[in-house]
This record gives structure tokens, C-alpha cells and sequence, in this order.
């Protein structure tokens, strides 16, 4: 009985996967995508703002499922156990699928066993930010003020284990000021001290950020990306005085292992051709990121690699060690 029911399986398991290889039947039922932020964050617009325009294309919703905290963990962790049947996918962040390998020395998901690529959906650059109405004229500025008074000039981020923390981290070492690294229980909170003037300036995801810019209520000294950002080519990159830094975030698609192989050269192509749109990309920049489709998965998978490599470097500069 055991054997037949492993035969029966099996066959039915070939159908299926032989069914998706002709472009079939998926999706055949609403897709879910988990998200380890919140609704609302950057990445939540972002995702819901995909999740729309490719479930028309599909002919089948794509539901936003949110499970924050944890650093990320607690989303990643849930979408590595999930089912790997084509229908749950993982909008995942540089923190879940890089850094945290660098921060936890154990971590109940493996970013690099327990997923496979999909698709590379965006560049999320950070930013040093301050209130509109900060003396401190730019980066230059607030590095020659952190210097004239060692330790007093407040630089608010999410915390030194979290991926604005290490940026923040990184800036006081590359330019050898002494900035109070003042750490906060999320973005929200330390943007919204800087604005009340209770910290002289904060480190945060544009994509956080841009619609206060955009009201006046915040101003941008740099962005941490290795140019000028599209939509923001006023605002300097931090690599215009620190040569060669570049810290962004990113945002990628990815599937539980063993998820079918048609499914997910399927899902790469209509995301590569959505982010190809000329509108949905203008959409993605007005909320902050910027839209750049990247490829095959192999080719995402070589990017998810570089990466690994080069958070490791970054991690021994700061002197970064897993907890």
C-alpha cells in the first residue's frame, strides 16, 4: 500500500511539473508572497505595487502576506518552510538573504540553501538625512561638525546590528568622525526624532524616506549609493568623498527550494518585463527604489554570491562579529 501510494505520488508530482513545463495550468489559484516587513514600509509598497501588476498578467491575485520582526527572521524563516509548489514566493531584502548570516551565528533558515533565485526586482539606496530646517548644509559639514565636537553630533539609525546601523557604522570609520551612533526600535521612530530636532541626523532607506523629503520635512546630505540616484541627481553619493563606498539595499523574488523550474523561469520573465515598463518603474521610484531587472535566476544567484563576498569584507572593516 506504502509503495503504491509513493508511486502515486510521484506521478501525480510529474504531471504537474509537466503541466507547468508547457505553460499549464499555473497559477491556478491565488499566489502568496511573504514579506518580512510591515505594511506600509518601503518594501511592503514595493512588493504590493509587483504583487498588482503581475497577478493582472497571470490572471490570479498575489497575496501580501506580512510577517515582520526579528530582524527579518521570522518572514524568511516562515517562507523556507513554506510548501515548495509554485504558489508561495519570498520578497526578500539584502538583510534576510546577506547580512543576517553575518550577524546571528545561527539562524533557523539558510539564505543560501533554503531559497532559490527568482528575480532581482530593485536597488533600495539609503541616505544621511536631516531635518529640513538643519543648519548642517551637507555631508561635508556634519563630518567637520562631528569632528569639532567629538561624540555630541547624533547620528540616528535602527541599530548597530540592523543594515542602517552598519551603514552608520561605516561612515564614522570611514571618515574618521566620532558621531553618536544613537540606536531606535525601527525607521518611523528615528526619523520621526530627527524631525522634532532630538537628533541631529539620521541614516534610513530612501524608499522610507522619500515622501517626507518630498513634503519638506526632511532634506538629503547624500545617498550611499556609488552614483547619483535617478529622480535625486541633486543629491551627492557618499562615493563623491568617500571613493569607492557603496551600501544599498535591494529587493529580490525568491522560491523555497525544489520549488519547479518552469514556475520560476515563468515568474522571471514577467517580473524582467514589468520592471521593464516605463510606468511601473516611475511608480517604483516615486515610492524610493529603482526598478533594474537583472537577468536569468543563474544570473541573480551570481549577484547573491558577489554579495555574500562582499559583506564579509565590509563585516571585518567594522569589525562586525555574528551573535
Amino acid at each position: 500500500m506504502q509503495r503504491r501510494n509513493f508511486v502515486q505520488a510521484t506521478l501525480l508530482a510529474a504531471t504537474v511539473h509537466s503541466a507547468w513545463a508547457q505553460g499549464g495550468a499555473w497559477p491556478d489559484k491565488p499566489v502568496k508572497m511573504i514579506l518580512s516587513q510591515p505594511p506600509g514600509s518601503g518594501p511592503d509598497n514595493v512588493a504590493r505595487l509587483l504583487g498588482d501588476r503581475i497577478g493582472k498578467t497571470l490572471g490570479q491575485s498575489i497575496v501580501i502576506e506580512n510577517k515582520p520582526g526579528g530582524q527579518n527572521v521570522i518572514g524568511a524563516q516562515a517562507a523556507a518552510r513554506a510548501p515548495a509548489d509554485g504558489n508561495t514566493f519570498y520578497f526578500a531584502t539584502t538583510a534576510a538573504l546577506v547580512t543576517n548570516k553575518h550577524l546571528f551565528k545561527t539562524l533557523p533558515y539558510d539564505p543560501q540553501k533554503d531559497f532559490v533565485p527568482v528575480a532581482f526586482v530593485a536597488k533600495s539606496p539609503f541616505a544621511v538625512l536631516v531635518r529640513a530646517e538643519s543648519p548642517i548644509s551637507s555631508m561635508q559639514d556634519l563630518v567637520a561638525r562631528s569632528k569639532a565636537a567629538p561624540g555630541k553630533l547624533s547620528l540616528a539609525n535602527e541599530g548597530p546590528r540592523t543594515f542602517g546601523g552598519i551603514i552608520a557604522r561605516l561612515i564614522n570609520a570611514r571618515t574618521k568622525m566620532d558621531a553618536n551612533l544613537v540606536s531606535y526600535a525601527s525607521v518611523g521612530v528615528s526619523v520621526q526624532d530627527v524631525i522634532g530636532g532630538h537628533a541631529n541626523a539620521v541614516v534610513a532607506d530612501l524608499a522610507s524616506t522619500a515622501q517626507l523629503v518630498r513634503q519638506g520635512r526632511l532634506r538629503i546630505l547624500a545617498v550611499t549609493a556609488a552614483k547619483r540616484v535617478a529622480g535625486w541627481e541633486s543629491v551627492p553619493a557618499l562615493a563623491e568623498m568617500l571613493p569607492n563606498f557603496e551600501m544599498i539595499g535591494w529587493f529580490a523574488v525568491m522560491a523555497p527550494a525544489g520549488t519547479p523550474a518552469a514556475v520560476v523561469a515563468r515568474l522571471n520573465k514577467e517580473i524582467n518585463t514589468l520592471l521593464a515598463d516605463a510606468d511601473t518603474a516611475q511608480r517604483m521610484l516615486t515610492i524610493g527604489p529603482i526598478a533594474e531587472p537583472m537577468g536569468s535566476p543563474d544570473q541573480l544567484g551570481a549577484f547573491l554570491s558577489r554579495e555574500h563576498e562582499r559583506w564579509n569584507e565590509v563585516a571585518k572593516e567594522i569589525g562586525l562579529l555574528p551573535e
